[in-house]
């Protein structure tokens, strides 16, 4: 029977052809060419025809007949083979340059599985002609047995379509280029390293994209940016110089300022002169990041295909945006393709915390991909100021190994970054232009007035209260969820609203949409309201902090102009007293005390009324650098990653270890409070998964431990029908025994009976 007679499938579930798939790997492809012309490589014609050539031959493996006999159901001898390891022989066949073979050769064979897994295989599963392993050949495969199973003359049929010619040869088992390589990943002399590397991550960005149904890479266009230019008034000084900046730049200027709108017109200013490449904003906090995915997607008419996000929290998010209380399945299926897209290539602008790009940093499994997205691309960093010294000193690996492995460029936008800081990064960038907000702006904004309280926040509740019974938006501020719950208690206001860590994701999405509505009069809150929710208050009433979050949580407070002017300037009320639990939040006494000494100084010299333009003196006064403590942390991740970087990163070679330092640096665990338990069956027995796990609260993996010790967390398992497949699935999950109510959240000091139906 010779294959050439039928269909070869590549897939079964639906039937896919091969020759179908092949061609919608080539519709990325295509796509791909013009949205990534910056691509860091000595040819680019080059470059792409070599990954057209690997979409051609990734698969040819697949056309032996034990593998079609799987595929069309029929009991076969496939013994799980890697096709790939078949399709990879066929490129020797090729006339081409030794490095090119090896190349095509390298990304066709790793296009699914690490190196390590193919070593294993191909030592355990096959005869060898040397006896190299010293173990029994019991059980194994003949490869050159196997190889007479796929049909030359179909291959060659096949590849003619495609113009492509091969030389008669057998095909030698790869054992020698998979042992090699992984030998010697990284310091290959044979082979432009960059280039496997950019050419793994677009071979797998074609495969996977077309798998998946996704054949369209969106670009950027210049209608996109006329929204910028639509303006009533002139544009500032910084938003203009943006504009007319090529290359990198780091903007200062004062919250308020339109320095979003800065950092795209700089952004617009690049594509114009350098090509398209993709976009990266990227923002530390998932609310901050979901506000400006929703302001772009507006303002650049994207439709959810020209703006994405992606965060840790995707599922959530898009489920309480695009969800719909009427379940059916095609509005599943809408909120899934959703995410794909986000994943995928499909926007050519994404929101994005810096973690999802330091995934590749750290070399997880796919991370070719990630690399490939960076490759040419536009980092706008915002709120930059916000990281401790271990992420920090990933973004400046991160940004270091974007500039100069992979022809990024880059605008980091600061309000107030310590200069210390602000010199580690400028370093990273390298060549870099300083764009700074003029002195008039500066001084036309002057829009709080400090007032430093003695005694505890906690003690002034009337005061507060005098405030609300006056008619002003007031904000209150605690460090801690605890307390935020009992002065919220305390306090009485027609529209009221508390806001912190310790809701589930259902209540605070309600929340922040209530927020958004501008009818709330009193806002209390923990550090959570210090990100850009865009809200606006008449006064704020604050627990002491650093000055760097002070001020985020200040710029909640006279936000919004009207008729393009500030109120007059708005009381911000500082109380000095610290209570016992704060050196848990923050731990640098030095640094409060710096901060308090400022913000006094501001009292007495200014009558309080905060200057823009005389912040970063008060920043670096309170930053002078890192402290003894910090600067160890900063300078051992950053040695330690970007020596991993360096000489251990390589494509097909993942390691275990890297995944785990990567995922130790997130601190939570996520439990489903006690009252919830049968809401949250019900919605696994429909199916609704992603709202299942957003009734869950994420708590400390220190508290998780000491309340799993104390029964206070109980590990249960419950047993529901998949309405799609046949069988029964498990999901196992933590149950607290917590108080937790949609006003308060949870409530760690109130314990509640909890019912245990499904212990396991």
């Amino acid at each position: 029977m010779t294959n050439n007679t039928k269909e070869v499938l590549a897939k079964s579930e639906p039937p896919v052809s091969l020759k179908q798939h092949v061609g919608e790997c080539l519709r990325v492809y295509e796509s791909l060419r013009k949205a990534f012309e910056r691509l860091p490589v000595s040819d680019l014609n080059n470059f792409w025809e070599l990954v057209r050539l690997g979409i051609v031959f990734h698969d040819l493996g697949k056309s032996h007949s034990e593998f079609q006999r799987m595929l069309e159901g029929k009991r076969a001898n496939w013994y799980q083979q890697r096709h790939e390891l078949f399709s990879t022989p066929f490129i020797d066949r090729l006339d081409l340059p030794e490095e090119d073979r090896l190349l095509l050769k390298l990304i066709v064979a790793g296009h699914h599985k690490d190196f390590s897994f193919l070593f294993e295989h191909i030592q355990h599963g096959y005869k060898s002609g040397e006896d190299i392993f010293s173990l029994t050949e019991d059980g194994k495969l003949d490869w050159e047995e196997e190889t007479r199973k796929i049909d030359d003359g179909f291959v060659q049929s096949f590849l003619k379509e495609y113009h492509i010619s091969l030389k008669p040869s057998p095909l030698a088992l790869p054992m020698q280029l998979v042992k090699e390589y992984m030998h010697k990943p990284v310091n290959t002399t044979s082979i432009n390293f960059r280039e496997l590397l950019l050419a793994a991550g677009a071979l797998k960005q074609c495969d996977h994209s077309a798998s998946a149904g996704i054949f369209k890479v969106n670009v950027l266009e210049d209608r996109h940016f006329n929204f910028l230019y639509e303006k009533k008034w002139a544009p500032y000084f910084h938003q203009k110089k943006a504009a007319e900046t090529n290359g990198n730049i780091v903007l200062t200027a004062p919250t308020g300022s339109g320095k979003t709108e800065a950092s795209l017109m700089w952004l617009h200013k690049q594509m114009k002169g350098n090509g398209q490449g993709r976009t990266f904003y990227i923002l530390p906090f998932t609310a901050s990041i979901n506000a400006m995915f929703e302001r772009l997607d507006e303002k650049m008419q994207g439709n959810n295909e020209i703006v994405g996000v992606i965060h840790g929290k995707l599922s959530e998010y898009i489920e309480s945006r695009f969800g719909d209380e009427n379940y059916s399945w095609q509005n599943e299926k809408l909120k899934h393709e959703l995410k794909d897209n986000f994943r995928a290539l499909v926007p050519p602008l994404k929101v994005t915390t810096p973690f999802q790009l330091l995934k590749s940093m750290f070399g997880l499994k796919g991370f070719e991909k990630g690399i490939f997205e960076m490759s040419g691309a536009y980092f706008i960093f915002d709120e930059i100021h916000a990281y401790d010294p271990e992420v920090t000193a990933q973004i400046k690996v991160l940004i270091e190994f974007a500039c100069q492995f992979l022809n990024v460029k880059v605008c980091l936008m600061t309000a107030t970054l310590p200069t210390f800081l602000k010199k580690e990064f400028t370093n990273a960038i390298g060549e870099h232009s300083e764009i700074r907000a003029d002195a008039e702006l500066y001084q036309s904004l002057i829009r709080h007035r400090i007032k430093v309280a003695d005694g505890l926040l906690s003690e002034h509740i009337n005061e507060i209260q005098q405030r609300l019974d006056l008619g002003e938006k007031v904000l209150v501020v605690s460090n801690t969820v605890k307390q935020a719950q009992e002065i919220y208690n305390r306090l009485d206001a027609s529209k009221k609203v508390l806001l912190h860590s310790a809701f589930n994701g259902i209540d605070r999405n309600k929340k922040e949409a209530k927020l958004m509505s501008g009818e709330v009069k009193l806002l209390v809150g923990t550090q959570a309201i210090e990100v850009s929710l865009d809200i606006d208050y008449d006064v704020i009433f604050t627990e002491s902090a650093p000055l760097d979050a002070l001020l985020q949580r200040f710029g909640r407070v006279n936000r919004h102009r009207v008729n393009g002017q500030y109120r007059p300037p708005c009381d911000c009320i500082i109380f000095s007293g610290r209570n016992d639990v704060d050196k848990f939040i923050y731990k640098n006494e030095d640094v409060i005390t710096r901060t308090l000494n400022a913000l006094k100084n501001i009292q007495s010299e200014n009558s309080g009324l905060v200057a823009e333009n005389e912040l970063q003196f008060y920043i670096d006064q309170v930053y002078p650098n890192w402290s003894e403590k910090e600067k160890e942390e900063f300078d051992l991740v950053y040695k330690h990653l970007r020596a991993d970087v360096r000489e251990n990163l390589a494509p097909f070679i993942y390691s275990p270890h890297r995944e785990e330092e990567f995922e130790k640096q997130f601190d939570g665990v996520k439990v489903l409070p006690a009252i919830l338990n049968k809401e949250y069956q019900d919605l696994l027995e429909a199916n609704q998964f992603i709202k299942a796990e957003s009734l869950k609260v994420s708590v400390s993996k220190r508290r998780f431990a000491s309340l799993i010790s104390q029964d206070g967390i109980h590990r249960d398992v419950s047993a529901f029908q998949l309405l799609r497949k046949e069988g029964i699935k498990e999901q196992a999950y933590y149950i607290i025994n917590r108080k937790y109510d949609d006003e308060l959240g949870l409530q760690l000091d109130i314990q509640v009976k909890a019912e245990f139906e499904n212990i396991l």
